[in-house]
């Protein structure tokens, strides 16, 4: 589906960006886990000006002491920071928090995606979920990174129940975009 609509020349999600608490932990998780590919890393990064709060909207002091690019399979990248800062909070938001947020990965086999987690001695929260109304045909299930972050699975091999109605559907990485 080929929308016309909004900012002119947006082709899609380069990354999505995340702070994690101890980069070599994340990094080692989303490649030896998860199956993500590293790429570049950059950092540390300071300024003796206000560049921080004006640019990243944070505290003047803070530093960016590294980052790291990852790529997961046929999806959208991934840059994910480690931060020190004399304000920072160290607590992981919720979903239900103002802010709260998590990644989701599609599967072909949920039950051999599970198994391979449970294995790895991946927290699962609860059992997969069959969705209901417009995502049905859909199951999902929450784990959760070592540092605590939100993370799901989800796999939908014959669709979900709203394409049906809809000329268009959401992206996904087992098809290319129009």
């Amino acid at each position: 589906m080929n929308n016309k609509k909004g900012r002119p020349g947006l082709r899609g999600t380069d990354h999505i960006g995340f702070t994690v608490p101890d980069l070599d932990e994340a990094v080692d998780f989303f490649v030896n886990v998860l199956g993500c590919e590293p790429f570049y890393d950059l950092g540390p990064f300071e300024a003796d000006d206000d560049w921080m709060q004006e640019h990243l909207n944070i505290h003047p002091r803070a530093v960016m002491r590294r980052l790291k690019f990852l790529r997961c399979a046929n999806g959208s990248n991934f840059e994910i920071f480690e931060y020190e800062a004399p304000d920072q909070n160290t607590q992981q938001p919720k979903n239900s928090d103002v802010g709260g947020h998590h990644l989701a990965f599609y599967v072909d086999d949920m039950d051999e995606a599970l198994a391979y987690l449970r294995e790895k001695g991946v927290r699962i929260l609860g059992e997969p979920t069959l969705s209901r109304n417009a995502s049905k045909g859909q199951t999902w299930v929450y784990f959760l990174a070592p540092w605590g972050m939100q993370l799901e699975l989800v796999s939908f091999p014959d669709g979900k129940a709203y394409e049906k109605d809809f000329d268009g559907k959401l992206w996904h990485p087992k098809f290319p975009s129009d």
